[in-house]
């Protein structure tokens, strides 16, 4: 019996999206589910919508479980053949919010804050230490399991895992499944979809669409690049930075522009507040779909736990493939974050990247990209020079790598003086208390 263990099964929307893709897997459908969380209440409603899932689309075929707290977690983990991670270390309330409202003090400010910048820094470096001990435990109980995070900074964790764990680890992400769908349909080119043909790589949150062609091989960029420039400059739209980097860069951005907005020095300047207006730009954006998401799920719970009604099928997450294409040797095609082990020849060997991987029974198999074009490579290494130095931070539990980081941030740098950035991690740091202790 295949055994799926997900951390961080209080998450439970994805975890019902995920664990449910599972139950509609016929090679999965029976499997052995261990549900941990440190969070007793979200387990519980956790579990009892995915047994109503079990219930209502498998016949109640998989074997749910529950596993609370860390003294549970090596029998959650116990010969586990697949291990999902989706854990927030510190959640919204407090550290989010502290990731937003202290370096606003700075005068830094950002939209997202889970990838890059002084949020994706200190995320990371919370999280890091968690990830560290899965790794120990697993090395133990389960030490030929695959590793599936799903946890951000993506790049910054899996990256963590890669180098220094022992335990077989892919990163996966929704952008690249949606990257060329998102941008026909926002350019009106929906009758380019079926049939097409692309090539994405780069790193998580900046990987690049290198290609894209039609059903009958015809390079859809002229066409692209010509309406991206008409729409930005015609109509205010939730894209325009992406539309940005088409303009200047030629290609587009795998992740959405209010992520992309603060990996970069180019849109978010005190100096130039009209920016933020001429692009969209939606500061604090995180913050508030993380209220309105709680906010939510309260309905969306008590309906669920009223009526048991709830059902599922199957959704385009990675997961469920990745873990049938194992088990049944039948290969599949994902982007997956990976070790560069020579894939992009001008990213750097030890750096996370995201390129097209095959799967199949024998796990992960990333396929070898070649070069970036210049100018993408040189946007990539902005982001995985302070990946690097965050990874190289949790590694030695050096408070002056943390300083390292987030002077290397195109953002942070190109907005705060040297001694600013030291004293916000310094505050950032003391302030996370218990969830930075390594960095104390």
């Amino acid at each position: 019996m295949v055994k799926i263990t997900f951390l961080g099964a209080g998450s439970t929307v994805f975890a019902r999206n995920v664990l449910g893709d599972c139950m509609c897997t016929p090679s999965l459908c029976q499997a052995e589910i261990a549900l941990y969380d440190i969070d007793a209440k979200r387990l519980e409603e956790s579990e009892i919508i995915l047994k109503a899932i079990n219930k209502n689309v498998n016949l109640s075929r998989a074997q749910i479980k529950t596993y609370l707290g860390v003294e549970q977690r090596k029998e959650a983990l116990r010969n586990a053949d697949f291990v999902i991670n989706a854990i927030q270390v510190g959640g919204y309330d407090p550290c989010t919010i502290m990731d937003f409202e202290i370096p606003k003090k700075y005068g830094l400010r950002q939209t997202i804050g889970d990838t890059l910048g002084i949020g994706g820094i200190m995320r990371g470096l919370r999280t890091i230490p968690v990830m560290r001990d899965f790794a120990r435990d697993m090395e133990e109980v389960c030490p030929d399991t695959l590793f599936l995070n799903y946890t951000n900074p993506m790049a910054i964790l899996t990256g963590y895992m890669q180098r220094y764990t022992k335990i077989r680890t892919v990163g996966l992400c929704h952008s690249v499944q949606v990257c060329s769908e998102t941008l026909l349909k926002g350019l009106d080119m929906e009758d380019k979809l079926e049939g097409r043909s692309e090539l994405i790589a780069g790193i998580n949150h900046m990987s690049w669409l290198l290609e894209i062609r039609d059903r009958d091989g015809k390079d859809l960029y002229p066409e692209i690049k010509e309406r991206a420039l008409k729409k930005n400059a015609g109509e205010k739209h939730n894209d325009m930075v992406r539309y940005e980097y088409i303009k200047h860069l030629g290609y587009y951005c795998t992740e959405s522009s209010e992520h992309n907005a603060e990996y970069n020095p180019f849109f978010i300047k005190s100096k130039y507040p009209e920016l933020i207006e001429r692009f969209n730009i939606p500061l604090d954006e995180y913050p508030r779909r993380c209220i309105k998401q709680i906010e939510g799920w309260e309905n969306e719970k008590n309906n669920i736990l009223q009526n048991g009604k709830i059902t599922h099928e199957r959704s385009h997450e990675y997961a469920s493939y990745i873990m049938e294409a194992v088990v049944t040797n039948q290969p599949i095609k994902i982007g997956g974050n990976v070790l560069n082990t020579g894939l992009i020849d001008n990213l750097p060997a030890d750096s996370c990247v995201e390129v097209p991987c095959l799967v199949d029974a024998r796990g992960i198999h990333p396929c070898h990209v070649g070069r970036l074009p210049v100018q993408l490579a040189a946007m990539n290494m902005t982001n995985v020079n302070v990946q690097l130095m965050a990874i190289e931070a949790a590694h030695t539990k050096k408070r002056e790598n943390i300083y390292q980081a987030a002077m290397l941030d195109p953002h942070t740098c190109a907005e705060l003086s040297i001694d600013d950035i030291v004293a916000m991690c310094d505050e950032l740091i003391e302030a996370h208390g218990e969830y930075m202790k390594d960095y104390l």
